[in-house]
């Protein structure tokens, strides 16, 4: 995990910084929580998110916490695919997803439910 000193962190992230350190303490503590504070914790920084403009320094934040960087590519994708991941693992996921599908359906249909 890189370290991102808030000091040099535009203002504009701080809110995203600490919530993502948030989520990443509640997603490694082994402890149980309740959900209600889980909920709260990602709902508040997929808002946070919300706001930003994709650059370098935010890119980086997620790349420093991972949990809030597959939450930050959850939110994009339904515009953006896995915007996080490079290409070819992107491509490699959708293709291994095909097969898997094709692969249970003949399944499926070479053993019908009796």
């Amino acid at each position: 995990m890189n370290a991102i000193r808030p000091t040099a962190l535009p203002a504009h992230l701080t809110v995203i910084l600490t919530l993502a350190r948030l989520l990443e303490r509640l997603e490694n503590s082994g402890v149980a929580m309740a959900a209600d504070q889980y909920r709260s914790v990602v709902s508040h920084l997929a808002a946070e998110l919300g706001k930003v403009t994709p650059d370098p320094t935010l890119h980086a934040l997620l790349d420093a916490h991972p949990a809030a960087a597959a939450l930050y590519e959850n939110l994009n994708y339904a515009h953006a695919g896995l915007c996080r991941a490079p290409l070819d693992v992107s491509l490699a996921s959708e293709v291994e997803a095909r097969n898997v599908i094709a692969t249970a359906a003949r399944r499926a249909k070479a053993q019908p439910l009796a």
